[in-house]
């Protein structure tokens, strides 16, 4: 890598740190500390949102799907559209009152207001677990950028160095750091793409004659995904929109509903479709290189097989000229770094005032307060660190951050909104069954890896056909390894070692969406029964 990108890219790294360090004196309280002092303007949030939405794991996770299927990835983020817009009609206008009323500081508390403290703690402690694997999906983004980008950097050495970064300034700034430094780095994520990624990637693969000659058709169809898949990102993203605590921290954070709606809707728009034709068209560009094996040089020709995700870096590292490459480089870590810092700021919040502050009496005004919440913060970073060093997908695992949450915490908010008649009892083992339906069944699920050699994934895949009939009716001649990883990937195959037993789920439907009925159908029957005692 060129001098001028490292230092370009360096300047953008004290830049941010820099910004923590001022909100770090700026900072009085703990209110100032995770809802930014509740004086924050439409714009400023609308854009944190979407920057904290979108991200590295989006961005990466984008890219490899551009990579994987072309323009039909881009289908992920117009459920991003709908849930901001659903919650912004619906969901704002009932807690945005509340959190004024009762100086709300998480989301969890809104499940306290409307149940109880026991239901309220339990929230907490899903959201936490989900907002470290969060964190963690964008340390990995972070980590497979830098390693693909620069060549004398190793992954692990790439993840401590993203980690640092990351986990200090929001460590320092609190949510004020977030948001504004959210909106720097949205503005450096967008003139990166449309001035510098896009038009360079364009050119160098031979526009849109050597698309159409080295890529199937399905690459530029958007029904190139069937319906499972785009009801399982239906199912999993629409609902992280009332349950996501980065989300409620903004709407906490904003000067007035009206402005936390406008918010909303900006962040809606700026999903869909702005970044997500942007992150896809890159994924499709880089996967026109590596099909022309313009990625041999660095070990990953056409035989050797790719990580989709790895495809986008590579193609800013082959293609861009000096000065330019750190520009690209910084705009991508902004998007990387805009999503980390809010999911840690979630989870520390969840931490220290829905678990410790249940057991503990604290005064939000007061000091100590303060740096026990940036010294929880740094703890919860380390974890995310250490999770992340353990990971290899980052949207798979971004992905399975929210279905937890959403599996978990889903079905009793919307009793809390709609219902009048709610019973605690239900909501609690509501929560339990959900969440637990759907990380039994995650960690259970059986995958295989496409950065893998050929034979060593065709391998694999015929030891796994012995264990399951559904795979035998694959022709693994008539697909590519990508191919042949997506279908496995799409069967929704499971298997407890421990118990002998393997099936894969009905209709290849996602694991949140069998945890969500769990969760629903737990809640429906105890509340029937509670209720009709009170």
């Amino acid at each position: 890598m060129h001098i001028v990108d490292i230092i370009i890219f360096a300047l953008y790294i004290i830049l941010m740190l820099g910004i923590g360090f001022y909100f770090h004196r700026k900072n009085q309280n703990v209110d100032d500390y995770y809802v930014g002092g509740r004086n924050m303007k439409s714009w400023h949030i609308g854009l944190s949102v979407v920057a904290t939405d979108v991200g590295g794991g989006f961005s990466i996770g984008l890219g490899g799907l551009g990579f994987a299927i072309g323009l039909s990835g881009s289908w992920m983020l117009f459920t991003g559209l709908v849930g901001a817009w659903i919650s912004a009609v619906v969901l704002i206008p009932r807690v945005k009152g509340l959190s004024e009323k009762h100086k709300m500081l998480t989301f969890p508390q809104i499940f306290e207001h409307f149940f109880n403290w026991r239901v309220a703690l339990l929230a907490g402690v899903i959201s936490a677990i989900g907002y470290i694997g969060f964190t963690s999906s964008q340390l990995l983004a972070g980590a497979k950028l830098a390693s693909a980008t620069f060549i004398e950097l190793d992954f692990k050495t790439a993840l401590l160095i993203m980690g640092f970064i990351a986990i200090i300034y929001t460590v320092l700034g609190g949510l004020k750091a977030v948001i504004y430094t959210d909106t720097i780095q949205w503005i450096i994520l967008m003139v990166g793409l449309i001035f510098i990624g896009l038009p360079f990637s364009y050119k160098a693969i031979g526009g849109f004659e050597a698309i159409q000659s080295t890529l199937s058709d399905d690459f530029l169809k958007f029904n190139n995904l069937s319906w499972q898949t785009f009801l399982n990102w239906l199912i999993t993203i629409v609902p992280i929109w009332f349950v996501g605590m980065t989300l409620y921290q903004r709407i906490y954070a904003a000067r007035s509903e009206k402005e936390a709606k406008k918010a909303w809707f900006i962040a809606g728009l700026f999903e869909y479709p702005v970044m997500a034709f942007m992150g896809v068209l890159l994924g499709l560009f880089s996967r026109v290189a590596f099909e022309q094996d313009m990625f041999a040089y660095a070990g990953f020709g056409i035989a050797d097989g790719i990580d989709p995700e790895m495809g986008l870096p590579l193609l800013l590292r082959t293609i861009l000229p000096f000065g330019m490459m750190g520009l690209m480089l910084s705009a991508y870590f902004s998007a990387i770094l805009s999503t980390a810092d809010s999911c840690l700021m979630a989870a520390s919040g969840n931490v220290v005032t829905d678990i410790l502050g249940k057991f503990f009496k604290f005064n939000n005004n007061d000091s100590k307060v303060l740096r026990l919440s940036k010294l929880v913060t740094l703890i919860i970073g380390a974890l995310a660190l250490l999770l992340a060093s353990q990971m290899t997908k980052v949207l798979d695992l971004m992905l399975y951050s929210y279905a937890f949450m959403v599996s978990g915490l889903f079905v009793p908010l919307l009793a809390a909104v709609v219902l009048k008649n709610r019973n605690s009892i239900a909501a609690f083992w509501s929560m339990l069954a959900g969440g637990t339906t759907t990380l039994v069944l995650l960690l259970n699920k059986v995958t295989l890896s496409e950065s893998l050699p050929k034979e060593v994934v065709i391998d694999a895949f015929r030891q796994l056909s012995l264990k399951f009939d559904v795979l035998n009716n694959i022709n693994i001649e008539a697909l590519s390894i990508n191919q042949l990883v997506d279908k496995v990937g799409k069967l929704q195959l499971i298997e407890f070692d421990l118990l002998g037993i393997t099936f894969n789920l009905p209709f290849g439907l996602d694991a949140n969406i069998f945890g969500i009925l769990a969760s629903l159908i737990v809640f429906i029957l105890l509340n029937k029964i509670f209720v009709a005692r009170q």
